[in-house]
């Protein structure tokens, strides 16, 4: 007997709206500013139902507009429906794109629904007599084509959870069969698309009725003898419901290119799919998931265990560590090991080195002998070149056993993250995956340690390709270990101050809500809970309506701080007072939560993670503490000075983005201010303005800085005058008055825009690389983000390389003291400096930073000292 043939038909639209409102779209794009959120969530409910159902046939369905043959019946068809939300535009073509990657057909036709097209397939399948069919859709006019061979899979909450619709389940539900459905749709009507329904005939009422006389057409004909209001209802709206059941019913006759039996699921190219993943920067898990619910071509064939068999041109050696190492002195290898990561707590636990010549030594660190351990702690720390993939956690993984890493010549995972900026990860198999087109499926860490070898070589050719080899092996390899370093001192906190901060917080949170709740007489009410918000603002305070999302309106911080702009309401006020303390309070319990038993919090400093090439802080994060409010201080207050160190010294940049606008533009005036140490937002406002310097109050300084900073992030007059609270019109004047004065930054602003639209890419003075492709999308949303990121990319990137180039320079300066550099926070350095080293420190610190970069214009450098980091702020 032939085997059963299993068809699966997507409807695609359904289902990427559904994935779109699953996933929140702010946490989902690359960074070129296409929104992704449906792609993911669509290629992840892809993956579990594939794994589910195991298809051998495979087809996704898609709408190609509003117009179709329904909406010409009846021009009131969906007209109902808002446009689609921006982000989301642009996202169903990428979900084409990728399902062809995937061996996986994608069908649509004009004038037809995604519904006409699957029902013109289960009709052929059905003729077919071998096929079994599962349908996916959010849209429940499917139910109609269920039947013993036909399965509907419902999603019920987001695109993760579904209900399986069988002819037994739908009874269960409807107290119908599938073929009795569109006629008790047609009766109910329908909201989603726009057909209207009847007065007093509900869910029960239309199914009963259906059941009563067996069909629509029965029951209309004895239409008479229906009793009620409702009867008479129903009788008033005869043609209406005539013209619902024919618009509900699907067309099983649509002219196809293709039958069930051309929708065989043809095999994914692994390194096609790696590529098309890449691009829209989804990690290795998603990737991974797709890839093994599809047939695939170029990935190796798994014919043995992949974690007991070595890569084949890899020996592994069987001779103690310390003579593999005193063979090896000063060559370059590749290292690999495995182990706790943690500043300030690492521990090894595998060992894998590899040489040149493929010759491999592995072992577990527990097993090592003292001569053994000796040896690694001397090559360790000594010079010898060593090659390895995240280089930092080497070093902390060493730092247990109290070895400092030293010569590292290659980090595996910066070279990936040079040459594509932006990725959601840089694990070592995505890497190995992405820039070799191979997949690393063993685990044996002798292949990691000789993927690290591989990709050495191929990174470097890459990077001496595009011109960035010297930023990679000036700058950032460098800068790892001065980071790998600052992290294993971490900062001395005094926890008493947070634990006060936290009781504070915590009574303010409680005082706050208490008001809240009394102000609108609401004792149990919840400030944290949108859906309890959403009552007392839009119905008992009758404030105007938010944003409109899939569970009601919106009360997302954004949107309540324009409501509170617009509509001030004293609740409003105690709303926003509660969200900030809770902010607060949540900030001070992680600070606490971090605090390692030497009493010093170790963040870590993200390397590979903003594609502008700034550093960010993580575990915990110390870039997010607020600079200029009253509770930032406070936090920063606890930040002390050690045990024998004499105090804290910081140092930062004065408007560093700025000086670099100022010198990329070129622009005369700018120049000018900052050559005479005029204060920059005085002179730009005098300009700007046409007074003189000395007469530019604090209110028109404020509004040039706005829109200096703002033209960084390409800013427009629209987003000036919400920024400042004042008419378009206005701000309009304001940003053409500038750009009239400062005609060099108007220039410039073009021209990066077109330069890099051109080139696919930004680029900083240094040669750091941001790629853009998203510049030329005919997705407006995308195409203004990405214009965003070229104008701020150059900007924001040279001065992130500016302050890396001071942290090294720093570095050796301090070479021989005991200070040391803890932080860096955006544009400043906090240093511990040791008792009678102050002098020296300061000087080394102000003359390093200075002397980072020659610029058009000079650069500022502030420093100061305390006992603690709110008391050295200058």
């Amino acid at each position: 007997m032939e085997a059963v043939k299993r068809l699966l038909l997507i409807d695609g639209h359904s289902m990427a709206f559904r994935a779109f409102y699953a996933l929140p779209a702010e946490n989902f794009s690359t960074s070129g500013g296409q929104h992704t959120n449906a792609v993911y969530g669509f290629l992840s409910m892809l993956a579990n139902i594939v794994a589910d159902e195991e298809p051998t046939h495979m087809a996704v369905a898609f709408d190609v507009g509003r117009q179709t043959f329904r909406t010409e019946q009846f021009p009131e068809y969906k007209a109902q429906r808002s446009a689609a939300p921006p982000e989301f535009k642009g996202q169903v073509p990428i979900i084409e794109e990728t399902l062809a990657t995937l061996g996986i057909a994608t069908l649509s036709k004009e004038n037809f629904e995604a519904d006409d097209i699957v029902a013109t397939l289960v009709t052929e399948a059905r003729a077919e007599g071998d096929f079994e069919i599962v349908l996916v859709s959010g849209d429940r006019d499917y139910i109609q084509l269920v039947d013993e061979h036909t399965t509907l899979m419902y999603p019920t909450r987001g695109v993760s959870t579904m209900t399986r619709f069988t002819p037994e389940e739908v009874e269960n539900k409807y107290g119908l069969t599938p073929a009795q459905y569109p006629d008790f749709a047609a009766l109910r009507g329908d909201p989603s698309d726009n057909l209207p329904g009847i007065p007093k005939v509900g869910e029960k009422t239309a199914a009963k009725w259906i059941v009563e006389h067996g069909s629509l057409d029965a029951l209309i004909a004895g239409a008479e003898n229906v009793k009620g209001v409702a009867g008479q209802n129903f009788r008033d709206r005869i043609e209406q419901v005539k013209m619902n059941r024919q618009l509900t019913q699907m067309v099983t006759d649509v002219e196809l290119p293709v039958g069930p039996n051309d929708l065989q699921l043809k095999p994914a190219d692994v390194a096609e799919v790696a590529r098309a993943f890449d691009d829209l920067e989804f990690g290795v898990n998603l990737r991974e998931r797709v890839l093994a619910v599809v047939e695939t071509t170029g990935a190796p064939a798994d014919t043995a265990s992949a974690d007991t068999v070595a890569l084949p041109d890899v020996v592994v050696e069987d001779i103690p560590l310390d003579e593999w190492l005193a063979a090896r002195e000063g060559e370059g290898v590749a290292v690999y090991l495995t182990g706790t990561v943690a500043p300030g707590r690492g521990d090894v636990e595998g060992i894998a080195i590899v040489d040149k010549q493929r010759k491999a030594l592995q072992r577990d660190a527990a097993d090592l002998s003292p001569e053994e351990d000796a040896a690694l702690k001397r090559w360790a720390e000594s010079d010898s070149p060593k090659f390895l993939h995240d280089a930092k956690a080497a070093y902390h993984m060493l730092r247990g056993r109290d070895i400092t890493l030293r010569g590292i010549a290659h980090d595996t995972a910066v070279a990936a993250y040079l040459l594509r900026p932006g990725q959601r990860t840089y694990a070592l198999e995505d890497v190995y995956q992405r820039h070799l087109q191979k997949q690393l499926r063993s685990t044996a860490l002798h292949d990691a340690a000789s993927a690290v070898l591989e990709l050495a070589a191929e990174l470097s050719a890459q990077l001496s390709a595009i011109d960035s080899f010297e930023l990679y092996a000036d700058l950032e390899i460098p800068l790892t270990s001065v980071l790998a370093e600052m992290e294993d001192a971490g900062i001395a906190v005094d926890q008493d101050v947070l634990d006060e901060l936290l009781r504070d917080y915590t009574d303010k949170v409680a005082a706050v809500e208490q008001e809240a709740r009394q102000l609108v007489d609401e004792p149990t009410l919840n400030l944290s809970s949108p859906k309890q918000l959403s009552v007392v603002l839009f119905d008992k305070l009758d404030l105007p309506k938010t944003k409109k999302t899939k569970t009601g309106y919106s009360t997302a911080a954004g949107e309540i701080e324009a409501l509170a702009e617009k509509h001030p309401h004293p609740f409003l006020d105690h709303l926003l007072a509660h969200r900030e303390y809770q902010k607060m309070k949540s900030t001070i319990e992680g600070l606490i939560k971090t605090i390692q038993p030497d009493g010093r919090i170790h963040t870590t400093f993200n390397q590979t993670v903003a594609s502008t090439g700034r550093l960010s802080s993580a575990e915990p994060n110390l870039q997010n503490i607020p600079v200029r409010t009253e509770a930032g201080r406070r936090i920063r207050s606890a930040f002390t000075v050690g045990k024998n160190y004499d105090c804290l010294l910081t140092a930062d940049y004065s408007q560093i983005e700025m000086r670099v606008m100022a010198h990329l533009s070129q622009d005369a005036g700018l120049i000018e201010a900052y050559k005479a140490g005029e204060d920059l937002h005085n002179f730009v406002g005098s300009r700007v303005f046409e007074v003189p310097i000395d007469q530019v109050t604090p209110e028109l300084r404020r509004r040039v800085k706005a829109m200096s900073y703002g033209l960084v992030y390409g800013l427009s007059a629209y987003g000036l005058s919400n920024q400042l609270g004042i008419p378009a019109g206005e701000a309009k004047q304001i940003m053409e008055a500038y750009f009239q004065r400062f005609g060099g930054v108007k220039r410039y602003l073009d021209e990066v825009v077109e330069q890099a639209r051109r080139d696919g890419y930004t680029s900083t003075i240094f040669g750091r690389r941001r790629y853009l492709p998203e510049l030329t999308s005919d997705n407006r949303l995308a195409r203004e983000n990405a214009e965003r990121a070229a104008l701020n990319a150059p900007i924001q990137g040279t001065a992130a390389d500016i302050i890396k180039v001071a942290m090294l320079r720093v570095d050796a300066a301090l070479d021989g003291y005991t200070s040391r550099v803890l932080l860096q926070v955006h544009d400043e350095l906090v240093v511990e400096v040791a008792p009678g080293e102050l002098d020296a420190v300061r000087e080394i610190v102000e003359r390093e930073m200075d002397g980072a970069i020659e610029l058009l214009v000079p650069l500022e450098v502030s420093a100061g000292e305390g006992t603690n980091w709110d008391e050295a702020a200058h």
